[in-house]
């Protein structure tokens, strides 16, 4: 089989390339960067540099393709991020119609079902919308929780301030996730290749309270009394912008965050919930939290 990789050498994408060229397929990797090419090269698979923002790129990278796996780069200097995600779901679309690949697994998120008022999620809506509305195409939207890597970007304030948080909630439960069960659904979904239509399949490897997250990642820093602290909305922006994110960026992730405190962002998951969750508990992920926090 013939599969073609969006994502670079990513969380996701760099263990789902290696899983299918272990499995003896034939695998293309797109990056935007010439040096990941000998990186890729070295996996096992072909690399094929350039923009996914270029449709006639992705059209001829595409065309041959048994199926793909197509997920949206970040781009934080975009200026609108939920355009920028649309927009480059709108270019997959194009490129897909144009090679005519007829499979397709799809990165996308929990909250994913909003239109509006989920941050970066709501852009994914739109990309789920261009793909859906393709004629003739089986595809497959992956919805994965909130990735454990998301959690290393508290390690400065535990550092600097003695807390973890932000503006998801007292408490509130989260679906996460680890990259690497996400993988192994991708390539699960991609080696079988037993979809057809339009579906969603949502992929969570472990729920666990603000509390129960501070707790775990405190223990495994030797913080066992670390505490989950709730920021307002606009605490979290500004906090953002002083640590030099754009202004659109820090809004669209603590609206992400107001969606998940309200409980709207995992509304739809809790009426579709996976009867088997990924392998990999929060707590397995503790100690590489634990040696990134040493070494940070």
């Amino acid at each position: 089989m013939k599969y073609v990789i969006t994502g670079s050498l990513g969380n996701i994408s760099k263990p789902l390339a290696e899983q299918l060229v272990a499995a003896g397929h034939t695998v293309t990797v797109i990056s935007s960067k010439a040096d990941k090419a000998n990186q890729i090269e070295a996996l096992g698979a072909k690399a094929a540099i350039g923009s996914v923002e270029d449709v006639a790129f992705l059209t001829s990278v595409f065309s041959g393709a048994d199926a793909l796996y197509t997920m949206v780069p970040p781009n934080f200097g975009s200026g609108n991020w939920k355009a920028y995600i649309a927009g480059i779901g709108a270019n997959y679309a194009a490129a897909i119609l144009a090679s005519g690949v007829k499979n397709v697994v799809n990165l996308s998120s929990i909250g994913a079902h909003m239109p509006e008022g989920c941050g970066p999620v709501s852009g994914l809506f739109f990309v789920e919308k261009a793909l859906n509305e393709l004629e003739d195409v089986n595809v497959k939207h992956l919805r994965p929780g909130f990735f454990y890597p998301n959690f290393l970007g508290n390690i400065g304030m535990i550092k600097h301030m003695g807390i973890i948080g932000g503006n998801y909630g007292e408490g509130t439960k989260l679906a996460i996730v680890h990259t690497n069960d996400i993988a192994e659904a991708a390539a699960e979904e991609l080696v079988a290749l037993s979809f057809t239509g339009k579906s969603v399949r949502y992929v969570i490897s472990d729920e666990k309270t603000t509390y129960e997250v501070a707790a775990i990642l405190g223990s495994a820093i030797g913080k066992p009394e670390l505490p989950w602290i709730n920021f307002k909305d606009e605490d979290t922006i500004s906090g953002m912008v002083q640590a030099g994110l754009p202004q659109d960026i820090a809004e669209n992730y603590a609206e992400m965050g107001a969606a998940m405190r309200s409980g709207e962002m995992a509304s739809d998951f809790n009426n579709h919930r996976p009867e088997v969750f990924g392998k990999t508990k929060l707590e397995a992920f503790a100690p590489v939290f634990a040696s990134i926090y040493a070494q940070s």
